[in-house]
């Protein structure tokens, strides 16, 4: 297949483990992780764990006499993750939806979620929950990304800006960050912090692994929003380089 008409999705495992390692990945995390200053002892979930990814910190910080729970509804990642945490006894993963967690009332200390409520239908549902399993004063971090944002530097800016639209038109809840505080404050939180963080991609490579600069671009081809010509013409120029791409990520800790 040529390089504009493969349309394949990359595994889903092996994508949210490489967008993890990224630099970028690795630092809005670790900051995500310190806004949820979780204690000693305390329980935390995370919901839509996936394949465990960031259960590990997690559970460091809860350490040996606290409790990490994972939640998914995907029956791979649940399997991948609890086979990854076996041997950790204060990690339990579980099958379940964000919008009717597995979890009874105000039973755990903190929650997490991670570019989940972007694709999740009714994410209000999941806002509801969170609140509903947090105790007073536990703690509801977010971070999701605003792919309205999304903006590849190229001489052909109308392309660019198409390839944008089109990517974002791909994606269920492609504001999601920008909501974040309106919904956690319908479903009563309140509000301690916003941070929005520039994902900033400069290496073709890596911005096609996470982007899916290729990959998308195939599809709107298919489509017929970009033309093939064009297409080849840019993403030549974008493999060659300079490259110089991203979005705006929001991170969001809010009080129960």
């Amino acid at each position: 297949m040529s390089r504009t008409t493969d349309v394949a999705a990359p595994d889903q495992i092996a994508y949210l483990d490489t967008a993890a390692a990224t630099p970028v990945g690795l630092d809005y995390k670790r900051r995500l992780v310190e806004a949820l200053d979780v204690r000693p002892g305390q329980t935390v979930v995370d919901l839509g764990c996936g394949p465990g990814t960031d259960l590990a910190a997690l559970a460091d910080a809860v350490g040996p006499d606290g409790t990490v729970l994972g939640v998914d509804h995907e029956p791979r990642m649940v399997t991948e993750a609890g086979r990854r945490f076996a041997d950790r006894p204060n990690v339990e993963v579980r099958a379940g939806d964000v919008r009717d967690l597995p979890l009874a009332d105000a039973s755990v200390d903190r929650a997490r979620v991670d570019r989940v409520l972007q694709h999740v239908p009714e994410p209000a549902r999941a806002f509801a929950e969170a609140r509903r399993v947090l105790r007073p004063g536990g703690l509801f971090a977010m971070a999701e990304p605003d792919w309205d944002t999304l903006a590849v530097a190229d001489d052909d800016v109308a392309t660019s800006r198409r390839f944008a639209r089109f990517s974002a038109g791909r994606v269920r809840n492609a504001t999601m960050g920008r909501e974040l505080v309106r919904l956690a404050v319908r479903a009563g939180f309140r509000t301690r912090s916003v941070e929005p963080v520039a994902v900033l991609f400069q290496d073709f490579g890596t911005a096609d692994q996470i982007l899916g600069l290729r990959r998308n671009a195939a599809r709107a081809v298919q489509a017929g929003e970009l033309a093939e010509a064009d297409v080849r013409a840019w993403l030549h120029r974008l493999e060659t380089g300079p490259t110089l791409a991203g979005f705006t990520f929001y991170l969001v800790t809010a009080e129960a």
